[in-house]
C-alpha cells in the first residue's frame, strides 16, 4: 500500500493570492502546496481522498492512470470542487466511479453537482458515480476501512483509517469516542495549520500533542497555511514528525487494521 500525498496546502493554497511574505515568494518546491488531498494505491488499485479544486493538476503530475474510488472527509471548496474531472476515468474505465461520504455530505454532493446525480443534463460528458454513504466501517476490494468522526470546529468531519494508516485533516478536536480507533499506528497525517490557534484546525503544537499521546511510529502534517516554512518548521519537530509537501510518497504498513467500533 502506497500513500501520494497530492496536496498538503489549506484552503487559499501555497502560494496565497496577493502574498508576498517569505513563504509564499519561496523557491522551495516543498512551500508549493495544492489544496488537500491524498492518493492511497494497492493491489492495482486507485482511491483518493477528496477531490480538491486542483485534481486535476495533481492528477497530471502524478501520473494517475485510473481512479477507482473516492472518500469524502467534509463538503467544504476546497475538498469537493475537483469531483467533476473523475469523469475522464469514467470515460477511460467505461464505468461508474464509487464515492464514499456520509448521508449530510452525500446531500450536498446531489446539491452541488446537482447537473451529475438528476439525470436530466442534457449534454453529455459528465461523471458516472456510484455514491454509497458511509454509515460505518465498510470493504474497499478486501480492505477494511474505518471512518473516524472529528470535529473541524463545530463540524463534524470523517477521517479514514486502513490498515495501520489514519488520515484526519480538517480537524481541530479528536472526540474521545474516536480516540481508540486511532492505536497502533505506523503512520498518522494530521491537520497543523500554523502556530497560532485557529478555531477550527489543530495547529502545530496541538497536533503535536496528539502524536505524544496516539504514540504513532510516524507522524505527517497536512493542510499547512503560509505560515509554516516547510524547512524550518521541520528544523523544530520531533524526528518522527515531519511537514508532508505534495508529491511526498510513502509506503505503508501490510497489517490490518484492528477491530474496534468507530461509529461516525
Amino acid at each position: 500500500m502506497t500513500l501520494t500525498f497530492l496536496g498538503t496546502g489549506t484552503s487559499t493554497g501555497v502560494p496565497t493570492l496577493a502574498c508576498h511574505c517569505a513563504v509564499c515568494e519561496s523557491a522551495d518546491p516543498r512551500d508549493k502546496r495544492t489544496r488537500p488531498s491524498v492518493l492511497v494505491e494497492f493491489d492495482g488499485r486507485a482511491v483518493v481522498i477528496d477531490t480538491s479544486p486542483d485534481f486535476r493538476g495533481q492528477a497530471l503530475r502524478e501520473k494517475l492512470e485510473r481512479l477507482d474510488a473516492v472518500l469524502f472527509t467534509h463538503d467544504h471548496v476546497d475538498h469537493v470542487m475537483g469531483l467533476d474531472d473523475v469523469r475522464v476515468y469514467c470515460f477511460r474505465q467505461d464505468q461508474a466511479i464509487p464515492i464514499y461520504a456520509d448521508a449530510g455530505v452525500m446531500a450536498s454532493l446531489r446539491r452541488i453537482f446537482a447537473y451529475v446525480f438528476d439525470q436530466t443534463y442534457p449534454y453529455g460528458g459528465i461523471p458516472k458515480l456510484d455514491p454509497h454513504v458511509i454509515e460505518g466501517p465498510f470493504d474497499l476490494w478486501g480492505e477494511p476501512v474505518t471512518p473516524i468522526r472529528v470535529m473541524h470546529g463545530h463540524l463534524p468531519v470523517l477521517g479514514f483509517r486502513l490498515r495501520d494508516f489514519a488520515y484526519l485533516t480538517d480537524f481541530s478536536t479528536i472526540p474521545e469516542e474516536s480516540v481508540a480507533a486511532l492505536g497502533s499506528l505506523d503512520l498518522l497525517v494530521l491537520d497543523a495549520l500554523r502556530h497560532k490557534p485557529h478555531p477550527s484546525h489543530s495547529t502545530v503544537e496541538q497536533s503535536l500533542a496528539w502524536v505524544e499521546r496516539l504514540k504513532p511510529r510516524r507522524a505527517f502534517f497536512t493542510h499547512i497555511a503560509h505560515e509554516l516554512g516547510h524547512e524550518a518548521t521541520n528544523a523544530t519537530l520531533p524526528p518522527n514528525v515531519r511537514l508532508a509537501y505534495d508529491g511526498l510518497k510513502l509506503e505503508l504498513g501490510g497489517r490490518a487494521a484492528p477491530t474496534f467500533e468507530s461509529k461516525p
